[in-house]
């Protein structure tokens, strides 16, 4: 018997999709990030994060998200899901006024 997928809370409240997001709040994938370090760039969003923007980042890390790839995150902050290292975006939250 199989326990059924979940997935963690964002800070603000709200369940990030169970195919984003392995863990909990503590060392979960998924987490807010800082508005600065996204920007739009040629058909999509160009991300930066460096340590301490994200808890698995531990090195400058460059990330491009082609448009129609990104998810509404539900508390208007940006969010990223990186798995399974630190690499790898899998999934990307934008809120809704900036799509």
């Amino acid at each position: 018997m199989t326990a059924p997928a979940s997935a963690h809370r964002a800070a603000s409240g709200w369940n990030y999709p169970p195919a984003c997001c392995h863990g909990d709040v503590e060392h979960g994938e998924c987490q807010a990030i800082p508005e600065k370090s996204v920007k739009e760039n040629g058909g999509g969003w160009s991300i930066v994060l460096e340590p301490g923007d994200h808890r698995k980042v531990t090195h400058h890390n460059r990330y491009f998200v082609p448009y129609g790839s990104e998810i509404p995150s539900s508390d208007g902050n940006y969010h990223i899901c990186l798995h399974p290292t630190e690499e790898h975006e899998n999934c990307f939250f934008v809120p809704p006024g900036e799509m």
